[in-house]
């Protein structure tokens, strides 16, 4: 598969969808970008689609989203180094999305689960593991050793509360610590103690239930939280506000949640559980088909989301979620036909892309690159994976198998399936699903030749479509001078007034009071980034240093205005070679600093990059020395 240039990528995937004055909100699932976008007729969707590294674009849930699939960490971390978004530390505010209360609603549990998720199935795996490890006997519970792994596995889900509290607040735009403070008390020990008696706050009886590892009550309490802090904010005097605030949504919430929401919500949740756990009892297999033949449907609309509470819900009150068996089918089943395609297409660009994602599947759960670069652009092999999942979920549902452990459904999360009901008629219905998918897709499937793959098919340009070398340290050894891009009063990096470049987190550099209205290219190399803005720009050189060339800060929002730029990605430059014209006044007059940053981003693969301690530069003077 050819390599591909995730910072460039990042950049033409920002260009395509109209450039960052167009998105409200960004973030990123285990393989897809999310974007909310101001105007969607402002994105260029085929032209995003044909860049290497894109799987496809889909509209769902309100959102703008480009599956790049498990590599989308990598080009969302190469997306905040060229805007203001692609930050995974939950300084990103998500746009709520329009639209339908419905999807709404599944966005904004997506948006709370999101950033946990991995974590989350990674400690279910934990569990499923040690689970397995004491039923046969390898560890004895009492063992100290035991009991460590077993915490270490179980805090997750024991402190759930608190883990969403912080998502949860992120969402409603509620205050973090005091979201944690909140949950914090529902699971505080003497209140935990209490659970399933009956007891009063200020004479008002209530029954204590068990809020560990429980899910719907932190997410409504911080919602109302939202509400109450915004008016508390409102009327409080600025004299009292800031420790008042806290103080009296701490007071009135812990109560009003054990009171009010959190039983209310708990015996909602227990009752929608109720009811498909009902569904399971009276008709297995009937339920069985419905959740492994859809499963992957819901997946490709984002609808999944709306049943991921419920069955954490399930693991949290009865420890099992019946939901889950049909599930590992379903997903193996479409796994099986990207296998099939793997062995049977005849074109190398569409096996380039199945036989990972066969392998994803299988091994991880993660289906994605597969469904949008394999089986649903040729739709026999979805169709087929749909049929598999169907009768394969079906018969694991009839043997009552569940999950003990909330786990991706895959090879490595069997262990979470062998505590509860037939784990050999699940193995069973996950093999009978894998062979019906596999066979019907290597017999009747698409066969492909190399010329069926047009230049517009999504997975052929995901998979072999010309791009830049990825960005790797250099092989060479010596030094590169890089030169200043303008003529000015030099800035050191930490004073630079932008924490992204202050912090170093761009790499290092330095920044400069321009004198002039002409940029300059600071080294010899090709053009990997040309914002078309003209506000930045990024050159590799011949011994593999990035230099990236920032004019303004936050002038983006100029949307070009007053600049003129007089290059384009691509393009090979010598230094010296003007990159820009910019009009000083105007960004002036529209209120931005017109301070040139100038950083090597590939400071780390270096030996090292040290700026020139001089309070003034001449344009094309050394301004960074770099070691390679």
């Amino acid at each position: 598969m050819a390599s591909v240039n995730y910072r460039t990528l990042a950049a033409d995937i920002l260009e395509g969808v109209g450039g960052e004055e167009n998105i409200v909100g960004a973030t990123h699932c285990a393989t897809r970008l999310r974007l909310t976008l101001r105007d969607d007729a402002k994105a260029d969707t085929a032209a995003v689609e044909k860049l290497p590294g894109v799987i496809t674009v889909m509209k769902a849930g309100g959102q703008y989203q480009v599956v790049v699939g498990n590599d989308v960490p990598t080009v969302f971390a190469e997306l905040g180094k060229i805007s203001r978004f692609g930050n995974d530390d939950g300084t990103d505010q998500e746009a709520p999305v329009k639209g339908n209360v419905f999807n709404r609603f599944i966005q904004m549990v997506s948006s709370i689960f999101q950033p946990i998720l991995w974590p989350l199935a990674a400690a279910g795996l934990f569990k499923a593991f040690l689970s397995l490890a004491g039923t046969f006997g390898w560890m004895s519970a009492e063992d100290s050793t035991y009991v460590i792994l077993n915490a270490t596995a179980d805090a997750l889900f024991y402190f759930l509360p608190l883990f969403l509290a912080i998502t949860a607040a992120k969402r409603f735009k509620a205050n973090q610590f005091t979201a944690m403070a909140i949950a914090g008390a529902l699971v505080y020990p003497s209140i935990v103690a209490l659970n399933g008696t009956k007891s009063d706050f200020a004479g008002i009886p209530f029954s204590v239930m068990n809020y560990t590892s429980s899910v719907i009550p932190i997410i409504v309490a911080v919602w109302l939280l939202g509400y109450l802090e915004r008016f508390l904010l409102k009327v409080l005097p600025s004299a009292i506000r800031n420790f008042m605030t806290p103080l009296l949504a701490m007071a009135i919430m812990v109560p009003l949640t054990l009171l009010t929401v959190g039983p209310a919500t708990i015996f909602l949740a227990n009752g929608l559980s109720s009811g498909i756990t009902a569904m399971f009892s009276f008709a297995p297999w009937l339920a069985g088909a419905v959740m492994g033949g859809f499963w992957q449907v819901f997946v490709v609309f984002g609808l999944h989301w709306g049943l991921v509470p419920v069955m954490l819900n399930d693991i949290a009150s009865t420890g099992f979620s019946v939901m889950m068996a049909p599930l590992l089918p379903a997903v193996l089943a479409q796994s099986a036909a990207m296998l099939a395609v793997a062995m049977r297409s005849h074109s190398a660009k569409r096996r380039e892309v199945a036989a990972p994602a066969a392998f994803s599947g299988f091994l991880a759960g993660v289906t994605e690159p597969g469904i949008y670069g394999v089986n649903l652009p040729l739709k026999k092999p979805f169709y087929f994976g749909i049929a598999g999942g169907a009768v394969g979920g079906a018969i694991a549902a009839m043997g009552g198998s569940a999950a003990n452990a909330f786990v991706f459904p895959s090879l490595i999360g069997l262990p979470a399936f062998t505590a509860i009901g037939s784990f050999t008629t699940l193995l069973l219905g996950t093999g009978v699903a894998i062979v019906i998918a596999f066979l019907l897709t290597f017999f009747f499937g698409p066969r492909e030749t190399p010329d069926e793959v047009k230049n517009a098919d999504v997975s052929g340009q995901a998979a072999g479509g010309t791009s830049a070398a990825p960005t790797t340290s250099p092989s060479t050894s010596g030094s590169v001078k890089v030169l200043a891009p303008v003529t000015g009063t030099t800035v050191a990096l930490a004073d630079v007034p932008d924490k992204v470049f202050s912090s170093g987190a761009m790499g290092v550099g330095l920044g400069i009071v321009p004198e002039g209205d002409t940029v300059h290219s600071p080294v010899s190399g090709t053009i990997q980034v040309a914002m078309k803005t003209g506000h930045a720009y990024g050159i590799k050189t011949d011994d593999g240093v990035e230099v990236l060339v920032h004019i303004g800060i936050d002038t983006v929002q100029m949307k070009g205005e007053g600049f003129i730029p007089a290059v384009s990605r691509g393009q090979r430059v010598e230094a010296g070679d003007v990159l820009a014209n910019i009009d000083r006044s105007k960004i002036k007059a529209a209120g931005f600093s017109d301070m040139t940053i100038m950083v090597v981003t590939n400071s780390k693969a270096l030996t090292a990059v040290v700026p020139l301690t001089v309070s003034h530069l001449d344009q094309g003077v050394p301004a960074l020395d770099v070691e390679l």
